[in-house]
């Protein structure tokens, strides 16, 4: 049985971008709202909104457990002409240079187990202020065909969301009906959680 990095690395692999090169819509959406300072992005994967925020002026650093994932969001920086800062790096070890003040969980779904730790642990590097972009798949999507984990316990509700950011000074939490059209894997109508928030 392949560890999750050597699943992803198959994933990431192979030549065509596994969730496609552009931003993730309601990662964009939120970001355009943000003036832009220092952002971190846990699996990060192949680095299409880590790469769209640099784009914008965001001081960017990502990290992912897989090496194909690093070298493909390098490949598309470079393709705009651009630098990413990107570790290797499991989340429960990361360590994040400096304190940023954005930070975006786009899919970050961990087993159940690690979970309130491990965003316990990422939360900590933002300021004070700072904000979080989040979006996740529901548990309602397991009825679904558009992707995400079909491990029921690695999935989200509403509730479990407010949880995770349960300290910050404000958080929108909501569940989303949406139709994703990202790359091989993220395609068709899905239920998400999404949030918004400051700590």
């Amino acid at each position: 049985m392949s560890t999750p990095a050597e699943m992803w690395n198959e994933r990431y692999s192979k030549p065509a971008y596994a969730y496609g090169k552009e931003p993730n819509e309601f990662f964009k959406e939120e970001l355009g709202k943000l003036v832009p300072g220092g952002m971190l992005f846990p699996a990060a994967g192949e680095g299409r909104n880590a790469v769209h925020a640099i784009e914008l002026g965001w001081n960017v650093i990502a990290f992912d457990q897989s090496f194909a994932a690093k070298e493909k969001a390098i490949a598309l920086a470079e393709e705009k002409g651009l630098t990413i800062e990107y570790a290797v790096a499991n989340a429960s070890e990361y360590m994040c240079p400096v304190l940023v003040d954005a930070i975006s969980y786009s899919f970050f779904h961990v087993p159940a187990a690690d979970r309130k730790n491990l965003y316990k642990r990422l939360n900590g590097f933002l300021t004070l202020n700072g904000h979080v972009i989040f979006e996740g798949f529901s548990i309602k999507n397991l009825d679904l065909n558009s992707g995400g984990p079909k491990v029921p316990s690695m999935l989200f509700t509403e509730e479990m969301v407010r949880e995770l950011f349960a300290d910050f000074r404000s958080i929108e939490v909501w569940e989303e009906r949406t139709t994703l059209n990202h790359g091989l894997y993220h395609n068709g109508e899905a239920v998400v959680i999404r949030a918004r928030g400051r700590k």
